[in-house]
């Protein structure tokens, strides 16, 4: 087990350099100029070309590469061009809003799609199944922030059982952290309830034909005892896989969500960031988005050995 952990680990490595390789030179080949947007727009050429000089940008681009690798090597990932604070920071700032809905996101999407996805394969073409289907269907098919908003619509607006906007921390309460994020998980786990859910009923539905299934059944076990603890079991490889790749790919969605009930996390910080073309801060979260991305994927590969026996030789 660690030397899987050691391999991984070190395959992680250039995948982070490679990340970090295309985030800089996106960022460089990018049109637009930081230095005219900081200037404003009544800025004379000599007033932009001060501030290009003083961030640097008149630098050639190797150059500009070698001094971001540098401070990335050194844990620095540069200092905002607005804000003038450390990314490093800034990122710390809002991390606690992003994790507290992935987290809760993803707790709600296992809790709902697992269940729903083990019963819709093991009472096939029932109307269990149905529901579950459509529900697959429908998450797939509706934007992120179409769902957000039609919560919004009825939960906020005309029912006022939640707000419509704004975020508080795990220590104002943990109701009244659930009462400002409870409507941002949902929309959120729309989708990744959907992805889960067919995963679970396909993987179950190859399970439920095995021999070991029938001999189940044929020593007289209940139904409960089949699914949760022989099914599910040897089900679960894909599933956690999935479970995974939702995890990684979490953080595209909580841009949106996070923008629709403006909630200050990361995904806000992006998306100020893009628009003000604060480059330093666009590549802090690329890399740190990808950093994420690998880390999940690294616990993914391990948790294979739990499951399956036969990795652990």
């Amino acid at each position: 087990m660690i030397g899987l952990v050691a391999r991984r680990l070190l395959a992680a490595i250039p995948v982070l350099f490679i990340v970090a390789l295309i985030a800089f030179g996106l960022l460089y080949l990018a049109p637009g100029d930081p230095a005219a947007v900081i200037a404003g727009d009544i800025a004379s050429p000599e007033d932009v070309a001060r501030i290009r000089e003083s961030l640097g940008l008149n630098e050639p681009f190797f150059v500009r590469l070698g001094i971001f690798l540098n401070d990335l090597l050194h844990g620095n990932l540069g200092t905002s061009i607005f804000s003038n604070q450390p990314v490093t920071e800034l990122i710390a700032q809002r991390m606690g809003p992003t994790l507290s809905l992935a987290c809760l996101t993803i707790v709600l999407s296992v809790a709902i799609a697992v269940p729903l996805g083990a019963l819709a394969a093991w009472y096939a073409r029932s109307p269990m199944d149905w529901i579950a289907l459509t529900a697959g269907i429908v998450g797939f098919s509706v934007p992120v922030f179409v769902i957000a908003y039609l919560l919004v619509w009825v939960f906020s607006v005309k029912l006022a059982w939640f707000p419509v906007q704004g975020y508080k921390p795990l220590s104002t309460g943990i109701l009244t952290w659930l009462h400002h994020l409870t409507l941002p998980a949902i929309s959120l786990a729309s989708v990744y309830i959907a992805l889960i859910t067919r995963i679970t009923r396909t993987s179950m539905l190859e399970v439920i034909g095995q021999d070991y299934i029938r001999t189940a059944r044929s020593k007289g076990l209940g139904d409960g005892i089949i699914i949760w603890r022989h099914a599910l079991t040897n089900a679960s490889i894909p599933i956690v896989t999935v479970i995974g790749i939702g995890i990684a790919l979490l953080m595209g969605g909580v841009v949106v969500t996070e923008t629709v009930f403006s909630i200050p996390g990361i995904g806000r910080l992006l998306v100020d960031a893009i628009l003000r073309r604060d480059y330093p801060i666009i590549q802090g979260v690329m890399i740190l988005l990808s950093a994420i991305y690998v880390a999940v994927n690294i616990c993914v590969d391990i948790s294979y050995i739990f499951f399956d026996p036969k990795l652990r030789n």
